[in-house]
């Protein structure tokens, strides 16, 4: 799923282009959601701050605040350098400057549907363009695209693959064969069951062969025999896995 934040400074412009994006979500069938929204630009710094699951910003430039958009964006880049920004403003003096952030597009005010669709489907073609310099995989054939640092483990169940995330769990019919094809080495076949994803390991249970993440997520995977020790291999050379780890318990 892709995760928008909007900031503008007009809550009646606010309501507008999230109804906006939310027609083209669903024209297009893609896996998108608005997942916070603000007229503060205050509020919308300590929602980035804390939540590294935003994939596209919105950003007004005037926000009629001590902090303008092109400061805020500022601000954003310091924790999120991966963050699509878009820029929308009625003052054209401020594009040359809006570029300075690694900025993906500039949005005139006022901004009509059709524009903004040309940029969303510009974002999309983006991804899709290099999924893994995104960090992004398409999980099934319609639009479902997943961000790989949100995945805790993938799940075989019978003909489906249940991807458990951050913030739900997905389904589709697919095989680990196909998705193994297109993972970063972070993942690894753990169980013939399960691939996890070693940078979201918190904890090992030997004695017990099972996985724990962190406290939040109350989910665990588990080890199966025969990859127990090509797992256990890849994760002793693994740098900043051993960095992660809290603890690899051989009994409990």
């Amino acid at each position: 799923m892709l995760n928008f934040v909007l900031c503008d400074d007009n809550q009646v412009i606010l309501d507008r282009l999230c109804k906006m994006l939310e027609s083209i979500f669903i024209k297009h069938n893609f896996d998108a959601e608005i997942i916070f929204s603000s007229t503060v630009p205050e509020n919308i710094l300590d929602f980035i701050k804390e939540n590294n699951n935003v994939h596209v910003l919105f950003l007004d430039i005037d926000l009629k605040s001590k902090m303008s958009g092109l400061d805020l964006a500022s601000q954003i880049r310091k924790v999120n350098k991966q963050v699509y920004i878009i820029f929308t403003s009625a003052h054209l003096e401020y594009v040359l400057i809006a570029y300075q952030y690694k900025t993906f597009d500039f949005i005139p005010k006022p901004i009509t549907i059709e524009r903004l669709e040309e940029t969303f489907l510009r974002i999309i073609d983006d991804i899709e363009t290099d999924y893994s310099a995104n960090n992004f995989i398409r999980i099934d054939n319609r639009n479902t695209i997943i961000n790989e640092d949100s995945i805790y483990f993938i799940k075989k169940n019978g003909m489906k693959l249940v991807f458990y995330t951050d913030n739900r769990i997905y389904e589709t019919y697919s095989s680990f064969s196909k998705i193994e094809e297109i993972l970063h080495s972070n993942f690894v076949r753990c169980h013939k069951s399960y691939i996890v994803n070693i940078n979201k390991i918190h904890d090992i249970s030997l004695n017990n062969n099972s996985i724990s993440f962190d406290s939040t997520s109350n989910m665990k995977c588990y080890i199966g025999p025969k990859y127990k020790n090509k797992m256990m291999e890849v994760l002793k050379n693994d740098k900043n896995f051993t960095n992660n780890l809290d603890s690899i318990n051989y009994s409990e």
